[in-house]
């Protein structure tokens, strides 16, 4: 049956063998049904503006009634996570200094005396102010958590220290990013999500364009062994890479007046660690896809989670822990640390080591695996 020049027939067959083709590119259709589910998954169950159960060590000179009161009512608000007792003031800052805990609280000597005496001591809380959007809340509800936890105990012959101005004198001290601003924290960030977008992509076209121009006949003809086929891709983007990075490190500098208090030269050895993880994971996708939509769908699948999971645009550590698990696996998450450690903190490769080397393991995990799909011949 035809309407004019349209014919319902074949309409009907073109549409019938776009299913078909659907259905035989799994990729695509995988695709189409992974991406709204992990968006659904992620955004619904672990994206969270508002981190609670943050790390948190605390330093007590004083271990009086009221002393234990306060790290208790810190403890009951949900937003303090007490996991380390520090014994002195250079073991807790090392703690803070390392990202190890969230937040410190120095309780002084002597602070339940001075309580008694209505002299307000002071209470200090430091916090690692890197992600202002991780210690916000928590800090913005801090003075209400100390004057309801020792509000219980103000009873009796204390009463009277209940009226205002309350009872201690609650210091504030945001390390690493003392105004808040966030650009200190974006900006560092950005500069992995680039690296990650670019190279991995980049890369992933590489091997599967060449498959469809039939130069990859060529490659195959050659005696080279695939591990020198990998690097010898990876080489130019490398410089590539370092170009990009000295970019957005002048922007960074001049632009937005990002404070670089690390070494440049421990920034740039990660730097180069990181773009040989991504650029091995893109040879990887290149290896395992048929042609270049599908390079591109497996550089986006894994560019989604990255995102969302690795602390860049939403509080890592306000995330449950199967998302901070899954997290955990992503170099990204790990540059982040090692790239605001180093401009923001001054922190060195020895003390940034635990971040380094789940980024190595996840390079030599996906050539192994490049390795193994790698093709020496046009099956």
């Amino acid at each position: 049956m035809t309407l004019g020049q349209l014919s319902w027939s074949r309409w009907y067959g073109i549409v019938v063998k776009e299913f078909i083709q659907l259905r035989r590119d799994r990729l695509t259709f995988g695709m189409i049904v992974g991406i709204p589910v992990l968006q659904l998954l992620l955004f619904g169950f672990a994206i969270n503006t508002d981190p609670k159960q943050l790390p948190t060590a605390i330093l007590a000179a004083d271990t009086g009634v009221f002393s234990r009161t306060l790290v208790a009512g810190l403890r009951n608000s949900g937003y303090f996570d007490i996991q380390r007792q520090a014994h002195s003031e250079a073991e807790a800052l090392s703690l803070l200094h390392s990202g190890e805990v969230q937040f410190l609280v120095q309780i002084p000597e002597g602070f339940s005396r001075r309580l008694v005496r209505g002299e307000r001591p002071a209470l200090l809380v430091q916090a690692d102010a890197t992600d202002p959007a991780a210690t916000g809340n928590a800090l913005a509800a801090l003075s209400g958590i100390v004057d309801t936890a020792l509000s219980h105990d103000l009873r009796g012959p204390w009463a009277g220290l209940q009226p205002r101005p309350p009872p201690v004198e609650l210091r504030v001290h945001r390390l690493y990013n003392p105004e808040g601003l966030t650009q200190y924290n974006i900006v560092p960030g950005l500069l992995g999500v680039i690296l990650t977008m670019t190279m991995v992509l980049m890369t992933g076209l590489a091997m599967t364009r060449e498959r469809e121009r039939g130069t990859f006949e060529n490659l195959l003809s050659t005696p080279a062994l695939p591990l020198e086929v990998m690097t010898g891709k990876i080489v130019p983007y490398i410089i590539i890479g370092l170009v990009q990075v000295t970019l957005i490190l002048i922007a960074a500098r001049w632009i937005f007046t990002v404070p670089m208090q690390g070494s440049l030269l421990a920034l740039y050895v990660v730097v180069v660690l990181f773009i040989a993880a991504n650029l091995t994971l893109g040879i990887t996708f290149s290896s395992l896809a048929r042609n270049q939509l599908q390079a591109m769908q497996l550089t986006f699948f894994f560019f989604l989670p990255s995102i969302l999971l690795s602390g860049f645009m939403f509080p890592f550590r306000g995330m449950p822990d199967w998302a901070q698990a899954l997290g955990s696996l992503l170099p990204l998450t790990h540059f982040l640390v090692l790239v605001r450690g180093i401009l923001l903190k001054g922190s060195g490769l020895v003390e940034l080591w635990p971040a380094v080397w789940p980024i190595l393991l996840f390079m030599a995990v996906v050539i192994a695996v490049g390795l193994r799909f790698y093709r020496r011949t046009l099956d």
